[in-house]
């Protein structure tokens, strides 16, 4: 059993991933300040004696023993992210400087949670991890793209100086339970709309793609990687190499919800990648890792999750 850290533990993803923690049996101390966690995600865990929750920010130095540490605190989604962008590089940049001091001082091994945004719009494709990315380092999604760009600079400085364990993981576009219905990402926006029966928004034509990864295999991916042997240091791409357009996407989760929404479209935001899908040839050799929850099938599961909340 280890002592295991989880900032950002009542997230999206941090939830899924306390989840998979306590049920092997590790001891979990998941830390978050709400910005955009949710005690609801987590309250199943509350009462389980290797389960302890601390309402805590990243950007100021946190004192806690323990063996791993997984830094997945920062808003995610554009609508978040936006509303205060000099918080969101706070949170990557002295977060991660936060992390790694504490990863230093008690030797922990510390896993970053990067992002395919440190792609940008890219030229490249699909994006392998040894892309350096086209990325615009004064737009509307600077503070994110670019805060997560310099964790990954930090993370690798404290390997080379104080040969610290690291491992950096990018993570491409993923969906599943525990989404925020109001976080502005497609998935859970084309979901809510149809199941609403409102105009279902798409951005510029539809054209654009992503590639769409079940959020427990994205956890499968983490875990994995936090337990490579410690020359492996990623960065790592964990996604779904299977690409989809903004308009198949739509038309998908129109034929699964049964919903009779119209499509509504809308000028493209700035910045916003044209294509996304990750080159998962390292994932696959290094880790044995690629996905195996189909598009369909984790929509249903979502659908799911997404009609019972709003029923709530």
């Amino acid at each position: 059993m280890k002592k295991v850290l989880v900032t950002g533990g009542a997230g999206f993803l941090g939830s899924h991933l306390c989840d998979r923690l306590v049920e092997a049996g590790h001891d979990v101390l998941c830390v978050d300040n709400f910005f955009t966690g949710s005690k609801a995600n987590i309250q199943h865990l509350l009462a389980r004696p290797n389960f302890e929750l601390m309402r805590h920010d990243v950007t100021f130095p946190l004192y806690v023993e323990v063996d791993e540490i997984y830094n997945l605190a920062c808003p995610a989604s554009p609508v978040h992210y936006q509303h205060d962008p000099v918080q969101t590089t706070k949170t990557s940049v002295h977060g991660a400087i936060n992390m790694l001091g504490l990863a230093k001082r008690v030797k922990a091994r510390i896993l970053q949670a990067s992002t395919s945004e440190v792609y940008g719009d890219p030229e490249v494709h699909p994006q392998p991890e040894s892309y350096w990315g086209k990325v615009n380092p004064i737009g509307i999604r600077s503070c994110y793209d670019e805060g997560k760009r310099c964790a990954e600079t930090l993370f690798f400085d404290y390997w080379r100086q104080h040969q610290l364990q690291i491992k950096v993981m990018r993570i491409f576009n993923t969906y599943g339970p525990n989404m925020n219905p109001h976080d502005g990402r497609v998935v859970s926006n084309f979901i809510v709309q149809a199941l609403q029966g409102q105009p279902i928004t798409i951005y510029g034509d539809g054209s654009q793609t992503r590639s769409f990864c079940y959020v427990d295999d994205l956890i499968e991916g983490m875990v994995r990687l936090m337990a490579s042997p410690p020359e492996f240091t990623g960065p790592v791409n964990i996604g779904n190499p299977h690409e989809f357009t903004m308009l198949e996407l739509a038309q998908l989760v129109l034929k699964l919800t049964g919903s009779r929404s119209e499509l509504k479209f809308e000028p493209l935001p700035s910045d916003d990648p044209r294509q996304r899908r990750p080159d998962i040839s390292l994932a696959r050799a290094s880790l044995g890792w690629e996905p195996a929850v189909q598009l369909e099938s984790g929509l249903n599961r979502t659908i799911d999750y997404f009609r019972r909340r709003i029923q709530a």
